[in-house]
């Protein structure tokens, strides 16, 4: 009899990764020649799980994006893993900037990602196991197609898939 095979969709962070990525875009903007005598902070609200940005104007918070975004890919951490909240004004004209850090699958979009595996008619099996998908299947081949359909999908949460056996 064959051995069931399986893996695991979730949006799981990697916080460690996640500061050692602010802390590389922290120095690249202490160094840049744009930013000099500017207000430029990130602030990481772990407990919230909420990233800040605050500038003095919106170009900047722009610029500041971009380069965290920059420093999250190259630690193997989607942009997609931010999503912005809201925009306000602080004091001396500065603007600041909330994202939310998006670390878990919700609900509508696991059972669109279990919708998405049965249309595809592979003998594997989806399951929702609270804030992960789990998929199980006899052939590895059915899994790795299960994997690059769901890849395809454009989904808010960054997806992960691990735990595959």
């Amino acid at each position: 009899m064959a051995k069931d095979h399986y893996f695991d969709i979730t949006a799981k962070l990697d916080m460690m990764e996640l500061k050692n990525a602010l802390v590389m875009a922290e120095k690249e903007v202490a160094t840049r020649f744009d930013f000099k005598g500017l207000v430029a902070e990130f602030n990481l609200n772990e407990a919230a799980k909420t990233l800040s940005l605050s500038s003095s104007t919106d170009s900047k918070i722009d610029a500041l994006k971009d380069i965290l975004i920059s420093k999250l890919i190259k630690r193997g951490i989607a942009g997609k893993a931010l999503e912005e909240v809201k925009t306000e004004g602080i004091s001396g004209g500065n603007t600041k900037v909330i994202y939310r850090i998006v670390d878990t699958i919700d609900k509508d979009e696991a059972k669109q990602i279990v919708k998405v595996i049965k249309a595809m008619k592979i003998k594997v099996t989806p399951s929702i196991q609270g804030d992960e998908v789990r998929v199980s299947g006899k052939k590895i081949d059915d899994l790795q197609a299960v994997m690059a359909e769901v890849k395809s999908l454009d989904l808010k949460a960054p997806l992960v898939f691990g735990n595959f056996k």
